[in-house]
């Protein structure tokens, strides 16, 4: 693999992971509450986040990030 992708793949474990250890209490009330929301929604807003990154990734690429 590229090692642009592992790069990638490391700070969003990075950034993944400062939640639960920095807030374990905090970061498990916001899971559960995720939990409790409707697949509608959650399909909602996971698409949004796809798309955003969708963006961010063209952006980076065609404007001279690789």
């Amino acid at each position: 693999m590229n090692a642009t992708v592992w790069l990638a793949l490391a700070l969003v474990l990075i950034l993944e992971g400062i939640g639960p250890m920095l807030l374990p209490r905090i970061w498990r009330r916001f899971i559960l509450t995720l939990a409790q929301i409707p697949d509608r929604l959650l399909r909602r807003f996971g698409g949004g986040l796809v798309v955003a990154g969708l963006v961010i990734w063209y952006m980076v690429s065609a404007h001279g990030g690789g």
